[in-house]
């Protein structure tokens, strides 16, 4: 007998339409963030035609042209990814914007309803970012395509299936 029912796990991306938005703040992690992420959405089958990026100054810029992806009628989102790098300084602001770019982001995915997968990435330094750059970037692009498949069966209403089987 099952002890719970769940929704199963789905990586498939054909069919859904992405938005990006990526900083051009550090510039060469945001490249390599927005390229894993772009890979890997081809991987898992997203078409070239349903990805679109917009690049914005910086992380606190994301939240913004987020919603207003999110808010389009014309070309509605399955999901959207965050893409940025806020690299610790010896000033408060690494807080500042590394908080409230997380914050906004989410309030964004909250308020709209669209998923959204936040790839900012906040490091102590360049090189922490250069190693987590690939895998942060393909893991959104997994984190957007399952959450929009699974926000998708439960606004729809699909039944979950007993554990072990989905």
């Amino acid at each position: 007998m099952a002890r719970y029912l769940e929704h199963p796990i789905d990586t498939n991306g054909k069919g859904l339409r992405i938005g990006i938005a990526v900083a051009r703040f550090n510039q060469d992690i945001c490249d390599g963030l927005l390229s894993a992420a772009v890979n890997e959405l081809h991987l898992l089958g997203v078409a070239a035609e349903d990805i679109t990026v917009c690049s914005v100054p910086g992380a606190l810029e994301i939240p913004l042209v987020l919603q207003t992806l999110a808010d389009e009628e014309e070309k509605s989102y399955d999901a959207l990814i965050a893409l940025g790098a806020v690299i610790r300084g010896e000033t408060y602001h690494f807080e500042v914007v590394s908080n409230d770019s997380c914050r906004a982001v989410m309030d964004v995915q909250l308020t709209t309803g669209v998923p959204i997968a936040n790839g900012i990435l906040t490091t102590e330094d360049d090189d922490q970012a250069l190693v987590r750059m690939h895998d942060k970037g393909a893991n959104c692009a997994r984190c957007a395509i399952e959450m929009a498949r699974l926000h998708a069966r439960i606004r729809s209403g699909e039944a979950p299936q007993p554990e072990g089987r989905a």
